[in-house]
């Protein structure tokens, strides 16, 4: 059976800043749940200190290699958690994660959340997902 994803809007404001309020998925067969993927090099080094939308498209990049190597990619995610430590800041730059889904055809149920810090000081957004194939 394939996958099938019903989208869940009481109300469509979200719809239109690109996420849905709830996704109902049936017949998938693999979950993958992601830690969450910060702005890190290859050799675990943080990079883009103090730039938002370079440190946000890297946390993609690196949400989107894990899944890959699990055979799936930002069209599979059904829940995204978006931590941060500047929401304002984030904000201005919310098109780099908005475009991106949007180019996969996905609005997963989100939930930003403004946090102190992140695990590396440096660091200013996070993000944490669940994807299903």
């Amino acid at each position: 059976m394939a996958m099938e994803r019903t989208a869940v809007n009481p109300v469509t404001w979200s719809v239109e800043m690109g996420f849905n309020q709830g996704e109902v998925v049936s017949g998938h067969t693999r979950t993958l749940y992601c830690s969450g993927q910060t702005a890190m090099s290859g050799e675990g080094r943080p990079q883009h200190d103090g730039d938002m939308a370079a440190q946000l498209a890297l946390s993609l990049d690196n949400l989107e290699a894990v899944l890959g190597e699990a055979g799936m990619s930002l069209a599979n995610l059904v829940r995204l958690n978006v931590y941060t430590t500047d929401v304002d800041l984030l904000f201005q730059h919310y098109g780099v994660l908005a475009s991106r889904l949007g180019a996969a055809g996905v609005a997963p149920a989100t939930t930003m959340l403004g946090v102190t810090r992140l695990a590396i000081p440096t660091l200013m957004v996070e993000l944490e997902g669940t994807a299903v194939a």
